[in-house]
């Protein structure tokens, strides 16, 4: 079956979430995605999840590097450099998210990439961007910081609360798809166009685009921002929006004018105040009300009204959900052992040209020979291949 992707070639030298998941939407829908890692393999393989790890490699490894090739060179051996520039040249795409300025040194950075496939689409992912003054400085680019840079972390829980993170890498992943994005306009104007180019994505830039609705309430209403007392759902909205703790769970109440929730719960005050100004009190009080009988009840009550309601879930019990459907968000594959693993599938659905598994999440070097020989003979290959080392530091080098 036709993809999407098929006949797009792409060098892919990332690490942790902000490269492998964007690149992984692309392998998905057909790229031919190589993935270079050093001998001792990518640093994220060895990270744990709660603890442990899923046949030695990381559950957060096997959820974002299938379908991809992996070959493991030295970059810092000359040889090793220059057969990348031949791989280079048979691709359409490179990506990378080491720290500003690492590839470059390497002599794998843009000009020099450019300079055998002018028409090359390069995108570079980074924490604070290419040039500016964080970048300049080297701090470490990664998800929890960005969150308490941005104000994003700020932005989440009560007012007397510590800041409080999301529960997951949002700014990482939502960089992940704005650089596979970006891939695309990129191929797209190559296409229409013939011009390859640049492509720089950041979770920093990303971080304060998540926020576009607050930052532009703010900067044009000349309203200060502050949490709520009682933890409205973002601090930005007015009750009812938010958490609602019921009899045995909590609800989640969005859309709803005051009105209509007043006549749901039986209780005409709630609609005599102010959604805004009053909004700890409209939650404190509707809160009581809602103790009062189970979230099921106010889920189907609320939505009976044409509000927006819904019953707060654990990850597991929306997962199981998943596993009774048989949903096609639930994908098994081989793991490193050979043993089946589950991960999630792609998320994007195509009607005429959909997303496979073709290949599991690979095993360090393990296409390494493979891929050379598209490029180099079989001596060059052997001579690469057995004079790799297993050194390298141990800690991601993107930022």
């Amino acid at each position: 079956m036709t993809q999407a992707l098929e006949g797009i070639r792409v060098l892919d030298f990332t690490q942790m979430m902000l490269g492998p998941y964007g690149t992984q939407m692309l392998a998905d829908l057909g790229a031919d995605v190589i993935k270079v890692e050093r001998p001792a393999g990518e640093w994220e393989r060895g990270l744990e999840m709660m603890g442990d790890l899923v046949a030695g490699e990381s559950a957060a490894f096997l959820a974002m590097n299938r379908n991809k090739r992996s070959v493991a060179l030295d970059l810092k051996d000359p040889a090793a450099r220059a057969a990348l520039l031949r791989l280079a040249e048979t691709c359409d795409v490179v990506v990378e998210n080491f720290r500003p300025g690492v590839l470059d040194r390497l002599g794998l950075g843009y000009d020099d990439v450019r300079a055998v496939r002018p028409d090359i689409v390069y995108c570079s992912g980074s924490g604070w961007g290419q040039n500016t003054p964080f970048a300049r400085e080297g701090r470490p680019g990664q998800d929890l910081l960005i969150q308490a840079m941005s104000g994003l972390a700020a932005a989440t829980g009560r007012r007397g609360d510590p800041p409080t993170p999301a529960g997951t890498a949002i700014v990482d992943h939502a960089t992940a798809l704005t650089l596979a994005n970006g891939v695309l306009a990129a191929l797209v104007a190559r296409e229409r166009h013939g011009v390859g180019q640049r492509v720089e994505v950041d979770l920093y830039s990303t971080a304060i685009a998540m926020q576009c609705q607050e930052i532009s309430a703010f900067l044009n209403q000349d309203e200060a921002y502050e949490r709520s007392e009682e933890g409205i759902g973002q601090a930005w909205l007015s009750a009812p929006f938010g958490v609602y703790e019921a009899r045995d769970g909590w609800v989640a109440l969005a859309m709803a004018p005051l009105d209509v929730v007043a006549a749901v719960v039986g209780d005409p005050s709630l609609a005599d105040l102010d959604p805004w100004a009053e909004r700890d009190e409209v939650k404190r009080l509707l809160e009581g009300h809602l103790r009062r009988e189970p979230a099921a009840h106010w889920v189907r009550e609320l939505g009976a009204a044409g509000l927006w309601a819904a019953r707060v879930r654990t990850t597991q019990e929306a997962v199981a959900e998943l596993q009774e459907q048989g949903s096609d968000l639930l994908v098994t594959t081989d793991g490193p052992d050979g043993t089946p693993i589950s991960l999630i599938g792609c998320p994007v659905t195509l009607s005429e040209t959909p997303w496979q598994l073709r290949l599991p999440p690979p095993r360090v070097g393990e296409h390494t020979a493979e891929v050379l020989r598209e490029v180099l003979t079989d001596d060059e290959v052997a001579r690469l291949t057995t004079t790799a080392t297993t050194t390298g530091e141990r800690t991601p080098t993107h930022g």
